[in-house]
């Protein structure tokens, strides 16, 4: 059996990739991003692979989030940081909540590409070459715009690495002191949970404050001044993943050093093809999205693919049915994984499959079918008895219109106000919150029922 090369993809059936029209520019960027750094390091992936082991077994709560794509012309320090801050709350939100810890992972410093549903799109009678991403074409709807360019590849790498650094200095640098859980309120979440925010902060301080009397500071205590938070993105665009992959020095393994976690979309799971290839070979924690059209079967030829020594950890499932359809389809995906005594996460994605055009024309989601499909998902593990491992949210710090629904009512007539993404609805900062505190009622009610049981 010959050992995996990062290049063996090249070899298999690719899909929702681009083809681009200059191979020599394009080998020229590949051997430029060759050179380039790693953006993340092994160490911290193998780290947040302990961290998802925990999660599988009910230990911890994972919480996914950010941009659906990522854009170069949107990208300020402000919007990471808001983001970032958003996160930090719905953390605080969940772990106060269930009463675990909270595994912070972002769709940041990489979501760049995307797959599409048409190769084509047409606007006023023009037909054109589908947007995919800033990392591969222009999101502008003209015949330029439209033509996939490598050196994107280098502007996606250097934003991505900007994003990092920038994440790794809010997250160790004192922003994420605990201390600090009053200021992470942004100032437009000044609504119902807004206000359960500042409360629970007021609880969370109280306690602080004697931990402080008790001697116990963040000065001496670095779990209560600095956060772990990792980066994750889908890995789609296999040329930019192939050239930041590294020989981990301490292993010999290969890491892809694009992200932390990098995920398989629900379009590009091909057993047999490219995605998977690449994959199945390195070292990080992968992520696998299952859409009602996965089987039982081939999740359990996925599973023994990408995670054939049935490592703790290696392997998140990012369920995404829509609203109403999880207990037609999670039940007999829980029963391959148990079957095969499969390690997992279980995630929810309750964003995807609850995707709509409204009245006004706008794709958006409504943010009653967001909640309930989270709900069905909780549902469905507590009747099997598994572990509901976590949520996979796209979100953003800002004050946008993309999403309706929520406490703070966005309606239809609402969306052309702030509609902002480059590709889907985003959750807003306020629906994000609420979101987070609906969320840690069902962990807190699964807590208490299984603290009931074993008593």
């Amino acid at each position: 059996m010959t050992q995996w090369q990062k290049s063996d993809w090249r070899g298999k059936p690719r899909v929702q990739m681009p083809d681009y029209t200059d191979p020599a520019a394009l080998a020229a960027v590949e051997q430029r991003l060759g050179r380039f750094p790693p953006l993340v390091f092994a160490g911290e992936a193998r780290t947040l692979k302990k961290s998802l082991a925990a999660v599988s077994r009910g230990e911890a709560f994972l919480l996914q989030g950010g941009d659906c794509a990522e854009s170069f012309s949107e990208f300020s320090a402000d919007n990471v940081r808001d983001t970032f801050k958003v996160m930090l709350q719905m953390a605080m939100v969940l772990t106060f909540g269930a009463k675990v810890p909270t595994v912070k992972v972002g769709r940041m410093a990489g979501q760049f590409a995307k797959p599409r549903s048409t190769p084509t799109e047409t606007v006023n009678g023009v037909e054109l070459p589908s947007y995919r991403g800033d990392i591969i074409n222009g999101f502008e709807f003209t015949p330029e715009a439209r033509i996939p360019d490598p050196n994107r590849m280098l502007d996606g790498y250097t934003q991505a690495a900007a994003t990092l650094n920038f994440l790794r200095a809010l997250s160790k640098g004192g922003y994420a002191d605990i201390h600090r859980v009053h200021s992470w309120t942004l100032g437009f979440t000044d609504s119902e949970e807004a206000e359960k925010y500042r409360d629970m902060a007021n609880r969370i301080q109280d306690s602080l404050d004697f931990m402080t009397a008790a001697g116990l500071t963040s000065a001496n205590n670095s779990d209560l001044s600095t956060v772990d938070f990792y980066t994750s993105h889908e890995a789609l665009l296999l040329e930019y993943e192939e050239a930041l992959a590294r020989v981990d020095s301490t292993s010999g393994k290969v890491l892809a050093g694009s992200g932390h976690l990098i995920w398989i979309g629900d379009r590009t799971r091909q057993p047999d093809g490219a995605h998977v290839e690449f994959c199945k070979g390195v070292l990080n924690p992968i992520g696998m999205k299952c859409g009602p059209s996965i089987t039982a079967d081939e999740l359990k030829r996925l599973m023994a693919t990408l995670n054939p020594e049935n490592e703790a950890g290696r392997l998140t499932l990012i369920a995404r049915f829509g609203a109403g359809s999880v207990g037609d389809h999670l039940p007999k995906l829980i029963k391959a994984v148990q079957e095969e005594g499969a390690n997992v996460v279980w995630s929810c994605d309750p964003m995807h499959g609850n995707t709509i055009k409204s009245d006004s024309g706008y794709k958006t989601r409504p943010f009653e079918s967001v909640l309930r499909e989270v709900q069905e998902f909780f549902a469905v593990h507590t009747a099997e008895g598994t572990v509901p491992g976590g949520v996979h949210f796209e979100m953003t710090g800002q004050d946008v219109t993309e999403c309706t629904g929520g406490v703070r009512a966005v309606t239809d007539g609402d969306l052309s106000s702030r509609y902002h993404t480059a590709c889907d609805p985003r959750l807003n900062a306020s629906q994000a919150l609420e979101l987070a505190f609906l969320v840690a009622e069902q962990l807190g009610s699964r807590q208490a029922e299984r603290q009931q049981a074993a008593s």
